[in-house]
């Protein structure tokens, strides 16, 4: 397959149940940035160039402190896309086109290539990431344009239950691999970290419990390979 021929497989996978969790959460992000008073511009550009929800939400309450401290609490939140980059990379190819990957890792797209990729031969992978990647683009920024229009009809217990669609389908694709060990033991591991995304700010709460999970699965990991 060359050219977009190329990118429909991944693109076809994208228009399914990750579209509607993607779509209800950018929905729901459209529609709480009109709340705050900002417009549609605000609200597509953070969603298309900051591109993960945790990083959009900081940026959204953050924004009163200044540019500056909101720019560098999304960042900070978003730190957690540094490992995934690094996970995914091996199986994007060798060559300086896997950079073409890099501004749309995002959980959704993360978790179907993590899934996917290590089951196709080595040329198709790169555009099947890229045709589903583009899809959920595209889904995110429509849908939060939708979410800004819409904002005068929705209810706050409605925005609230879409906000946490996408993560749902995210929690709901890791318990089905509970069945092996790796997953299991990165699961695990994560709920006995997630307090401290409660202790800490927003900004760093994520960040942190992800880094204190990780390496506890790690260290285990290792522990149980060397056994």
């Amino acid at each position: 397959m060359t050219g977009l021929h190329a990118l429909r497989p991944g693109a076809t996978a994208a228009l399914g149940a990750p579209a509607l969790a993607m779509g209800a959460t950018f929905l729901a992000f459209g529609a709480a940035v009109a709340a705050a008073g900002l417009g549609l511009g605000w609200a597509l550009g953070a969603s298309l160039f900051v591109y993960g929800m945790a990083g959009q939400l900081v940026l959204l309450q953050a924004g009163a402190a200044g540019v500056v401290p909101a720019a560098l609490g999304a960042t900070a939140a978003n730190a957690r896309f540094l490992p995934m980059a690094l996970a995914l990379a091996p199986w994007l190819g060798r060559g300086r086109r896997r950079w073409l990957a890099l501004p749309f890792i995002a959980i959704t797209p993360w978790a179907a290539a993590m899934r996917v990729l290590p089951h196709l031969a080595e040329p198709r992978r790169l555009p099947w990431f890229l045709g589903f990647a583009l899809v959920s683009w595209g889904v995110a920024g429509l849908a939060t344009a939708i979410g800004h229009w819409a904002a005068p009809s929705l209810s706050p217990l409605v925005l609230a239950a879409l906000l946490f669609t996408n993560p749902l389908y995210f929690a709901l694709l890791l318990a089905a691999d509970l069945r092996l060990e790796g997953p299991r033991r990165a699961i695990l591991a994560g709920v006995l970290a997630a307090p401290a995304a409660l202790l800490l700010p927003p900004a760093w709460g994520l960040l942190t419990a992800g880094l204190l999970g990780g390496t506890l699965a790690f260290l285990i990991g290792r522990r149980h390979a060397r056994r």
